[in-house]
């Protein structure tokens, strides 16, 4: 028996990345750590993507290749979406939508699984405290995606948005790339990004998509493990 893939993808915040962008890290490189052996993450996120771009450049196809019966497809599009550049924009509610639904098609045709998660948030805080919703539309525009084709939704854009509250804007400053001047040698400027997570930040967001999987008692979930909340 073929060991069980999971095909992730995505964006940058999903995506695995090379240790000379260390701490930078997707949250798709720590999901192996929440899973047994008998699955494999196939990590097919890339940096930079839409779904519209994504699938332009035949990456679905690649992995419709690959699928086998039984694997999963995890689906995380949203961040790039609304890019004003042609190559990438897509509306939520027409271009977007069509292309889940490609995506979601292009798994079940080969007898696997489609699972969608909602944009990760960024740490975008108002002064009072609240979170900007910078992803407009298209969270919204999936969960309709998901009821209407009986999809599994993971809502990622609703359980970060809680993660960052809790912390606050202060110590959600941990999950992502703020890094003081030659703080690392693979970032000697320093960095202020509230988008891209360093490898706490993938532990978290990978644990919250471990435990969505195993409290919801989802199939999958019988592969999943949740180590120590420190083990990061």
């Amino acid at each position: 028996m073929n060991e069980l893939q999971v095909f992730l993808t995505g964006d940058s915040t999903m995506a695995h990345y090379p240790t000379s962008h260390f701490p930078q890290t997707g949250w798709g490189q720590k999901l192996a750590s929440f899973f047994t052996e008998d699955v494999i993450i196939q990590n097919k996120a890339m940096n930079g993507r839409s779904s519209k771009s994504f699938l332009a450049e035949g990456r679905l196809d690649e992995i419709k290749g690959m699928l086998q019966p039984g694997d999963y497809l995890f689906i995380q599009f949203g961040h790039n979406d609304s890019k004003p550049d042609k190559a990438r924009k897509t509306h939520p509610f027409s271009s977007y939508q069509e292309n889940l639904i490609t995506f979601i098609e292009a798994a079940r045709s080969m007898e696997a699984i489609p699972f969608l998660l909602t944009p990760i948030q960024r740490r975008r805080f108002n002064e009072d405290g609240t979170l900007q919703q910078t992803h407009g539309s298209y969270p919204e525009a999936m969960r309709q995606v998901a009821e209407t084709h009986s999809v599994t939704l993971i809502d990622m854009t609703a359980l970060t948005s809680r993660l960052l509250l809790d912390l606050g804007p202060g110590n959600s400053k941990e999950l992502f790339m703020w890094l003081e001047e030659k703080a690392s040698p693979n970032f000697p400027e320093g960095a202020q990004d509230d988008t891209h997570l360093n490898q706490k930040g993938a532990y978290h967001i990978a644990r919250i998509v471990a435990e969505s999987i195993k409290f919801e008692g989802l199939m999958l979930s019988r592969f999943v493990q949740l180590p120590d909340q420190n083990n990061i």
